[in-house]
């Protein structure tokens, strides 16, 4: 875990949601190689030439862009799969329930969260699937709105989605802390936008974030 910022006064907590509120690597792998796959079937290539052709994208825009990372639908969308294409393979080739089970611990450890900040998912996966990734934890209830990858039309690092999440949950982004597993997608705009960041390795991480946050 890393905190990069905690806003003096926090009145709302954004949850990215894969590998920070579970952490399965084995469905982690699987909800990018699916879709390139996908992209394999779509350009009649072989899988292996397109998951080639998505890492070397991938390390050539890393290299470009002083060490950051880009997401797979923005690097889909370089190819030439629209977002909403994307959205439509996330939403029909991905099944949460297959690798995730209800977590007790977390749920517990949001209950507490809830009862002191308004609390919000902000995606890259469509809001469908989110939907059923947060049922198969146990943990949708906690969670009235998710910004997607659908919401929006714009995969993370974008402004627009963190910017509705704040519209959604009518916060300011001065009072709000982004929690998520990756720097580039769920921190590096939300610190822009004056809002906290928790760099978590995964769930593990979540069960102590209300220590951190300065709770009891």
């Amino acid at each position: 875990m890393k905190v990069y910022k905690i806003p003096p006064r926090v009145t709302t907590l954004i949850f990215d949601i894969d590998s920070t509120l579970y952490t399965n690597s084995a469905y982690a792998f699987e909800q990018i190689d699916c879709q390139v796959r996908a992209f394999a079937k779509e350009r009649g290539i072989s899988e292996d030439e397109a998951r080639k052709m998505v890492n070397d994208y991938r390390k050539k825009y890393s290299l470009e862009h002083e060490g950051k990372k880009v997401s797979l639908g923005n690097t889909l969308l370089a190819f030439g799969i629209s977002i909403e294409k994307s959205v439509k393979w996330r939403e029909t080739l991905m099944e949460p329930s297959d690798y995730l089970t209800r977590d007790e611990k977390l749920i517990k450890k949001l209950t507490d969260l809830s009862s002191k900040y308004k609390m919000i998912c902000v995606t890259n996966n469509p809001v469908f699937t989110a939907r059923k990734t947060l049922e198969a934890i146990g943990i949708s209830d906690f969670f009235k709105d998710i910004v997607g990858l659908d919401t929006c039309l714009k995969s993370k690092p974008a402004y627009e989605p963190f910017q509705t999440a704040c519209k959604l949950t009518d916060s300011n982004p001065k009072e709000c802390v982004a929690v998520g597993d990756r720097f580039d997608m769920d921190l590096s705009v939300p610190l822009e936008l004056g809002m906290g960041g928790v760099l978590v390795n995964g769930v593990e991480d979540v069960y102590e974030l209300n220590e951190i946050l300065g709770g009891e």
